[in-house]
């Protein structure tokens, strides 16, 4: 039998989808042959027909990105097992959960997070959960509270029955039969216990019920007596601390609500991480972090261990930086009538990038290594890690602990059970959660999380990876981690919204994956996986523009669409992506009904969020505005798996301008195929043979039938209607649209 500390750790296989890489080639193909056909036509040449060659040309390179990202998918497996025998002792974890508004992410969403991390399969006093906290809401510290004696008897519990979702709400949705192999009568009398306490929690922290009992100004709520939203001085408080350091007990839970004054920077949620980054770092100092959303829950105990297994083989703790698990749902609706689980998404390019230099960086559900958090890079690795004090104190701050901390870290050092004075290190931490400490220093630069865009996630993931270090892409069986897709129009378009703006900052800034490429130690392929991301701000630009060209034909009685054999290159391509997208999805095990509303959803997200992104961005580069940071909302999951409830599929609309290009883009079709049905189109030339064809007529009825959820919002009533305001402005802009272009034929 071969030595057990011989075997790696983990193992990552490639592996082929020859039929896709066939049909991915065969539209590249045909993509290619359009824009050749576009250059050879010169007698079509017209503004219509130069315009659909620039949408083509992008759409090709779009799709090249694709190719390139999907096709070389792997997929990794690690082995716990080897390494519990192969370490004698277990290395510390910094776990981090972020959140920011009780009301937009409810206290029990973050506590029910909070307890599934609390209950890993993990030595206790290895473990300290910290919570970043950056609203200052004394109901979320209160929360944290409560759920720490409600832990006490929950992890016990969890790891007596080997329960697998250890997250209360989501457990106790099912019945005890369901929740567990476990069926003897104590269990069935502790389960009802503990659903009972579990009850109790959530009462005691609803936002009512926490308001009515008013405990602000009693003991250690005082400190949150005077704060406001933006003005409010650091609060560190441990919530819990295992001073026994006992490996079966609880972890540390300690609250961290950093300091923000009015007209400061704070930089969002990177400023937020990199104050979990020192403030860890003086209290714990664990050479690995595991940073979650306050809604994403643990869903298999052994997520730690599995992550291990790839950051501490001999191999990877060389050459990986992180490992990423993927973001995954439950309580989903049926068919995805949003089109945001990203089913095939991770199924295809998430293996697909997986294959290439590393997934990217999620923003949760990851595993770093602090040292590379820190800054390092592997050729420091190779040269040694030892970093002069006046080189920390520039990076760094000024705090000596801090750089004495970061001088641990960086040597591969970690504190002893000794070593560690929670009380005693509070103090410090709160210094070094100011907002005025980074200033003059590299955090938000060289170190930590990276500051400039609202993605800070990707900025992160981007800056890792062109230091040359790899990441890996942890999926172990069952899943580690799953939350809840947002539902309804307002919310899910803000998410977008949001990660949309950050890619493009990203594109705009000196982070740009082609400059990473070209003067630090990006892979090719790993620059076009990142441009196939940051496409999602580019390529809205062009689905615009060419649903207004379906327009400006229809009315003006022009054509782009090829009106001779040349549509053949059209026609066949469409057959056949249409074709290749939905194998994907049935092979993928899910329906066809699926399929469309992915295809309708993926035209309404680009035109309307995308669109509105590249729009604010622009704003930005010209120093009109800046961007703004939207938190999305969290909602409360049902009880059980939503399958028929009529209601839950419904699309919802607010005021946002981010539902104003969708409504006008479908008012602008309407209007078309109302001209076209009455024949109020100008007359054009017989010799000129650039009059309109049944093409463009086609695209526009696939248009509308795609933008259904905003034609039923016209009819609708409360928030399944479109808001009046919002379709006077389309009325607006899409009259004058018509009557510019009706003024320049006549002209």
């Amino acid at each position: 039998m071969a030595n057990q500390n011989s075997l790696p750790l983990y193992e990552k296989y490639w592996y082929k989808h020859n039929y896709k890489r066939v049909t991915e080639s065969l539209l590249l193909i045909l993509l290619l042959l359009l824009l050749g056909y576009r250059v050879i036509s010169v007698d079509n040449y017209s503004f219509p027909w130069f315009v659909a060659f620039l949408c083509e040309s992008w759409y090709t390179i779009s799709w090249i990105f694709t190719l390139t990202t999907q096709w070389n998918p792997a997929v990794i497996r690690t082995y716990p097992d080897r390494l519990l025998q192969s370490v004698q002792e277990l290395p510390p974890v910094d776990l981090f959960v972020t959140t920011a508004d009780p009301v937009l992410e409810p206290s029990i969403i973050t506590v029910n997070t909070v307890l599934s991390l609390l209950a890993l399969d993990y030595p206790a006093h290895k473990l300290a959960c910290y919570v970043s906290d950056d609203g200052s809401s004394p109901l979320t510290f209160y929360a944290l509270q409560e759920a720490s004696e409600f832990a006490k008897f929950w992890v016990p519990f969890c790891k007596k029955y080997e329960v697998q979702v250890r997250a209360p709400l989501r457990y106790f949705s099912d019945m005890p039969e369901v929740s567990t192999a476990n069926n003897t009568p104590e269990f069935r009398q502790e389960w009802l216990h503990m659903k009972d306490m579990c009850d109790h929690l959530s009462n005691k922290i609803e936002l009512d019920v926490f308001r009515k009992s008013n405990p602000c100004n009693n003991g250690d709520f005082a400190v949150f007596s005077n704060t406001k939203k933006t003005n409010y001085p650091t609060i560190i408080q441990v919530i819990w601390e295992n001073k026994a350091c006992v490996a079966g007990g609880l972890p540390h839970l300690i609250y961290i609500s950093r300091e923000k004054r009015p007209k400061q920077s704070h930089h969002f949620k990177a400023g937020a991480m990199n104050v979990l980054t020192r403030v860890s770092g003086l209290i714990t100092n664990a050479p690995f972090m595991l940073n979650v959303d306050c809604d994403m829950i643990v869903n298999n105990p052994k997520i730690v261990l599995h992550a291990l297994c790839i950051l501490l083989d001999s191999k990877g703790e060389k050459e990986v930086a992180f490992a990423q698990f993927p973001q995954q749902f439950y309580a989903t609706l049926k068919d995805d009538p949003f089109g945001n689980q990203m089913a095939i998404f991770i199924k295809y390019l998430t293996a697909g990038i997986a294959g290439l230099q590393g997934p990217f960086y999620g923003g949760t559900n990851c595993l770093h290594i602090r040292k590379v958090i820190y800054g390092l890079s592997p050729d420091n690795i190779e040269k040694g890690n030892s970093v002069s004090e006046e080189e920390l104190k520039q990076k760094l701050g000024a705090s000596k602990e801090v750089m004495k901390a970061a001088a641990h870290a960086l040597e591969g050092r970690t504190y002893s059970l000794d070593d560690i004075n929670i009380s005693n290190a509070v103090d410090v931490a709160s210094q070094v959660a100011s907002c005025g400490y980074e200033y003059g220093t590299s955090w938000g630069k060289q170190v930590g999380w990276i500051y400039g865009s609202l993605t800070e996630d990707k900025l992160l993931g981007l800056t890792i990876h062109e230091k040359g270090w790899r990441s890996e892409l942890c999926t172990p069986n069952p899943i580690a981690f799953t939350g809840f897709a947002p539902r309804g129009g307002p919310t899910s378009m803000a998410q977008q919204k949001r990660w949309a703006t950050g890619l493009l900052e990203i594109f705009f800034s000196k982070h740009c994956p082609i400059i990473g490429t070209l003067f630090r130690k990006l892979t090719l392929r790993q620059c076009l996986a990142y441009m196939w991301i940051i496409n999602w701000g580019l390529n809205p630009v062009f689905e615009v523009c060419y649903a207004c060209l379906l327009a400006y034909c229809i009315v003006t009685n022009s054509n782009f669409l090829p009106l001779d054999p040349g549509i053949c290159i059209l026609i066949t391509f469409f057959i056949i992506y249409k074709a290749y997208t939905i194998s994907e999805y049935l092979t993928a095990g899910l329906s066809i009904r699926a399929w469309w509303n992915n295809q309708r959803m993926s035209r309404i997200t680009l035109m309307n969020v995308g669109f509105c992104a590249f729009l604010g961005v622009l704003l930005k580069l010209l120093r009109i505005s800046e961007t703004v940071f939207d938190i999305t909302k969290k909602d409360l999951p049902p009880t059980r798996d939503v399958e028929d409830d009529k209601d839950a599929g419904r699309y919802t609309f607010d005021e946002s301008l981010v539902f104003l290009p969708g409504t006008t883009i479908l008012l602008l079709q309407l209007i078309t195929m109302v001209i076209q049905l009455f024949g109020l189109q100008p007359p054009v030339p017989t010799q000129s043979g650039n009059e309109r064809g049944v093409g463009e007529i086609l695209c526009s009825v696939y248009l509308i039938i795609c933008y259904w959820p905003f034609l039923r919002g016209f009819f609708e009533t409360g928030k399944y209607r479109i808001p009046l305001s919002t379709i006077c402005k389309s009325t607006i802009l899409t009259c004058l649209f018509v009557h510019i272009r009706r003024r320049t034929v006549a002209g």
